[in-house]
């Protein structure tokens, strides 16, 4: 209960006035007359729907391979969850499915068909029947036709409805599928505070979970059997559990002390936010961390710096797609824009500015549909489309402007050929579209706006913040736009009290026009940097004169309500009536003319003199003044009525008021002159001395006299005052004109300067976008040069996150266009390199270039070499890898290897210095030798310096250079363990043409045993 109504109750306790009394009854049975209805909550005000289930009800999706999915997760799943499970499959839409039946061998829960108006109940399994679409309400599910032709989105389709009906109390799960059918469902899922699940790579056909993941909207990644684990767990946790929290959640201190660290971390106070919503998306939190209680959470928040902005995200998230709502854009499109675009300057572009924008779908749906409006009308006016948003990481997305296949959901196909530019797994929005769009971060209550806008689009926007904050918002988007611009708001969103600031433009779609008048600037936005706490505390105000009459009204009420009950009207200090309290029809009358609410001009005849004077005095005095036996003419003669006055003061703002309160209005039988009009004035607790009707006649009027007396004197004082205030202004309006002056000559040089500026700027300016074509073509050149190279190129940055990578990239790496910005540790690479990410390190921080061969899961050989990242100042800012395809020549390698290996004769292979690089078996079992005593030797260093003979070392040094070769050396060496031998040395160049490396091919033939041979033939 209210204040006013606790002194209301007070009131009739205690009121020995039974007139009272009876009044308050009456007031009470009229109020009671009209039922108090609340309005209605919005999904994201309250978080529930009335007559929808308690319990979670989660919804599975599926495609190719999903069956076996379906079959592990019912499998691993209790029989007492105490959930709804309703899996989505596609099924072909003209033969008959037994996918309940073979589901139910896999579970001991009930499996059943959906049929329509099937409501969901927890422990059972409820499956989509063939060529039906199905979305779910209130609980209940509906079966629709589907379409015929076109993508049939099955999934989205479902877990869109199931967002907006369950809320925060959805879970959705992707499992084995193609194509990327749940993706958005999950998203809108996400956003609604629901828990989202998608397979990991055990999925049969990945391309769904990982459409989810790479969107960024999937909490879990799991195999099926995990994830039913993890979806009991949650529901038993607080945040989904049918438990009623009945303490209300913005008087915890625990969660005061997260949106501090939530605000140190980001700079973002979010204390004004909805305290159900905070609360929400704190506990949805928790439930990812397996955390139960408040103080534990801001433990851990304490402890885990990446904990606090995975909050923040998941606070700012907000449900976005691609023309949402369509009637509002066909709406914009066939009655708005014709006005924006009326007589219009070529030179004045129409301006739009999107709040809230997110990824940028809103803002780039309205500058589609600003060119589809250009183009079919002779207007060749320019369009600039500004869209801000809080949260940084989605602007980024935003200005990439790439987006999965799903939006194939929202966008025509006829948008999709004219407005975007496909990719391989998505879509990028085309560069016409993208150049007319700025996106920036942006804090509407506390960064300056946006001015003269012709169009606002703050949908979905305002329900998430406290209604003075909506209060406050309002006013700043009227001075935002234009005379004549429109105000676009969500559904579940209004413009409050401010009528007398737009007028309804279409009320189905919430399109508001401003209304003509001079634009009040009713905010007073912070500095860029300052932090939102600012804007919500001291940096917005409500409009001044608002502010003070709801508060005098409030006193008012506690000043009357506790001690009179009487007719009245609460007055400002200018004499303007701010309520009318009671009926006051018998005191106070219209005057004829111009409609006003001054006192003075409404009061009856009888009450002028006594009210002008009362009020000056309980001004001067700040106390109570009461006027006693005023003759007032009213409907049917004259009537006694007694007039008290009450000082009403506000805190310490200054603002004051006045309570005049009437009493008696009792008729007087015998007639007077209208001429006597006596009167009495005096504080409360005076007494009035019984006197014949002409001594009163005489003091009233000599009362009356010596009143206005005084109030004349105390108007000559005010007079005296105001003269003396005007004297000094006088003075200091001349000192400030003179300064004026001053200042009017600085302007001029400051004028001269600014034109100079501009000049500059405008040199600036001309090189700028003489630098932008530049950068254009030679962005245009670098993604033709990439998408020509038939090399695997991955640009990192120095966050090891992905920039740029060419076409062969995306089949050899397993990547998609949607993973530009990802880390290339969160992708599933085709190739096993355990220590890719120290290896991509080590080459950016010691500018180095690294080298390995690397095989990939099908065993083909290739030559990964990262090396650093450089700009054109010569700094490091990441890495780019390149994956060579050396598997030809690695298998002629080893095949070449496998000869060598196989000749009888001992083979050295020497490089440019003459150090052993290999030597085959053969050398090491004729000279009793190993491997490590023998490579990266000189020859002339092996054994005991056996080789290192002057005429074989010219030899030697001349084969490279000269491509010399030799044949049939003799040499005659004492060899330890093997005793004395003679050979024949052959040798020749050899060239490796893929890298122009040079080696030499020394061969060893053995006779020693053809020698002795010889000589016992001798």
């Amino acid at each position: 209960m209210d204040r006013c109504g606790k002194s209301i109750v007070r009131i009739q306790g205690s009121l020995a006035s039974s007139t009272a009394i009876e009044h308050l009854n009456v007031t009470r049975k009229r109020k009671s007359a009209i039922p108090v209805v609340p309005p209605p909550k919005t999904p994201s005000e309250s978080g529930e729907k009335p007559g929808k289930p308690s319990f979670p009800i989660v919804g599975v999706g599926a495609s190719a391979g999903g069956l076996e999915a379906f079959k592990q997760l019912l499998h691993a799943l209790p029989v007492d969850t105490g959930m709804g499970f309703v899996l989505v499959q596609h099924l072909a839409p003209t033969h008959a499915s037994n996918l309940a039946e073979i589901l139910s061998r896999s579970t001991r829960m009930t499996v059943m068909e959906v049929r329509d108006e099937s409501s969901v109940r927890p422990n059972r399994v409820f499956v989509i029947p063939p060529g039906r679409n199905m979305i779910i309400s209130g609980g209940t599910l509906q079966l629709l036709p589907r379409e015929s032709s076109g993508l049939h989105r099955s999934i989205d389709y479902f877990f869109r409805s199931l967002a907006e009906d369950q809320g925060h109390k959805a879970i959705g799960v992707v499992l084995s599928g193609t194509a990327t059918d749940g993706t958005l469902g999950l998203e809108e899922i996400k956003a609604a505070g629901g828990i989202t699940f998608a397979q990991n790579e055990t999925a049969q056909h990945d391309s769904m979970p990982r459409s989810a993941i790479a969107a960024g909207c999937v909490d879990f990644v799991l195999p099926p059997d995990e994830i039913a684990g993890e979806i009991v767990r949650i529901a038993r946790h607080p945040y989904v559990s049918p438990v009623v929290h009945t303490a209300d959640p913005a008087g915890d201190p625990n969660l005061k002390k997260i949106l501090e660290l939530l605000r140190k971390a980001s700079e973002v106070d979010f204390s004004h936010y909805k305290a159900n919503t905070l609360y929400r998306r704190v506990t949805r939190r928790m439930a990812l961390q397996k955390i139960e209680g408040l103080k534990d959470y801001a433990g851990f928040l304490q402890e885990h710096p990446d904990e606090v902005e995975a909050l923040h995200r998941d606070i700012l998230i907000s449900v976005t797609s691609f023309f949402r709502n369509a009637e509002v854009f066909e709406l914009l499109k066939a009655k708005i824009f014709p006005q924006l675009f009326n007589d219009r300057s070529r030179h004045d572009p129409v301006r739009a500015w999107v709040l809230g924008c997110s990824s940028g779908e809103e803002a780039y749906s309205i500058a589609m549909t600003l060119v589809e409006f250009t183009e079919s009308s002779p207007s060749h006016v320019p369009v600039q489309v500004f869209a801000t948003d809080l949260n940084r990481t989605a602007i980024e997305t935003a200005r990439a402007g790439v987006y999965s296949k799903s939006i194939t959901n929202d966008v025509s196909p006829e948008r999709l050929r004219h407005f975007f530019v496909e990719l391989d797994g998505g879509y990028r929005i085309a560069k016409p579209i993208r150049d007319m769009c700025v996106f920036a971060k942006h804090n509407v209550l506390s960064d300056p706006p946006f001015s003269r806008v012709d169009l606002i689009s703050c949908r979905n926007l305002l329900i998430y913040l406290e209604p003075l904050l909506q209060q406050q918002i309002v006013p700043l988007l009227h001075y935002a736009l234009k005379p004549t611009g429109f105000l676009v708001l969500g559904s579940s969103e209004t413009i409050g009290s401010y009528r007398d600031l737009f007028e309804i433009a279409d009320a189905q779609c919430k399109v508001y026009g401003k209304k003509p008048g001079p634009s009040r600037l009713t905010t007073e936005p912070g500095a860029g940097g300052q932090p939102l706490a600012a804007g919500f505390g001291s940096g917005l105000r409500v409009r001044r004169h608002e502010v003070v009459v709801d508060t005098l009204q409030k006193e008012a009420d506690r000043i009357l309500l506790t001690k009179y009950v009487r007719p009245g009207v609460l007055i400002n200090a200018d004499m303007e009536i701010l309520q009318f309290r009671g009926d006051t029809g018998v005191y106070l009358a219209p005057a004829p003319g111009k409609a006003s609410l001054n006192l003075l001009k409404m009061a009856r005849e009888g009450l002028l003199v006594a009210l002008r004077g009362a009020v000056a005095k309980a001004s001067n005095e700040e106390s109570a003044v009461r006027a006693e036996g005023l003759r007032v003419k009213s409907i049917g003669g004259y009537r006694e009525v007694h007039v008290e006055v009450v000082p009403v003061k506000v805190g310490s703002s200054g603002e004051r008021g006045f309570l005049v309160l009437f009493e008696g209005a009792e008729s007087v039988d015998r007639p007077r002159p209208k001429t006597d009009e006596p009167a009495t004035e005096r504080k409360i607790g005076s007494t009035e001395a019984q006197e014949t009707p002409a001594e009163q006649q005489i003091a009233r009027l000599t009362q009356e006299l010596a009143a206005s007396r005084e109030y004349l004197q105390s108007v000559i004082e005010q007079q005296q005052a105001a003269n003396e205030e005007l004297q000094s202004a006088n003075e200091e309006a001349q000192s400030a004109n003179e300064e004026l002056q001053s200042i009017n000559e600085e302007l001029e040089t400051s004028k001269e300067e600014i034109q100079s500026t501009n000049e500059e700027l405008a040199t600036v300016n001309d090189e700028s976008q003489t630098r932008n074509l530049e950068l254009g073509r030679i962005n245009n050149d670098l993604v033709n040069l990439l998408s020509s190279v038939q090399t695997t190129i991955v640009m990192l940055g120095h966050d090891l996150r992905i920039r740029r990578f060419t076409p062969m990239a995306e089949k050899m790496l397993n990547l998609i266009p949607t993973d530009v910005g990802r880390p290339i540790s969160d992708i599933k690479l085709n190739f096993a390199i355990p220590d890719l990410e120290a290896l991509l390190v080590e080459a950016i921080d010691t500018v180095s270039i690294k080298e390995r061969e690397v095989q990939d899961r099908k065993g083909r050989w290739y030559s990964l070499r990262i090396r650093p990242y450089k700009t054109l100042e010569n700094k490091i800012d990441g890495a780019v890898m390149m994956f060579i395809d050396v598997d030809t020549l690695r298998r002629a390698q080893e095949f070449a290897e496998n000869i060598v290996e196989t000749v009888r004769e001992p083979l050295l292979m020497l490089d440019a210095d003459l150090r052993v690089c290999r030597a085959n078996r053969s050398f090491y079992q004729t000279f009793k030798v190993t491997a490590a005593e023998t490579e990266k030797c000189l020859i002339y260093d092996l054994g005991n310096g056996q080789w290192n003979i002057p005429e074989l070392r010219r030899l030697l040094e001349e084969i490279l250079p000269r491509n010399n070769s030799f044949e049939d050396f003799l040499v005659e060496f004492d060899f330890p363990h093997i005793g004395r031998k003679r050979m024949l040395l052959n040798a020749r160049r050899l060239v490796q043409h893929s890298d122009g490396s040079r080696w030499i091919l020394l061969a060893i033939e053995g006779i020693t045993e053809r020698a002795l041979r010889a000589g016992s033939a001798l």
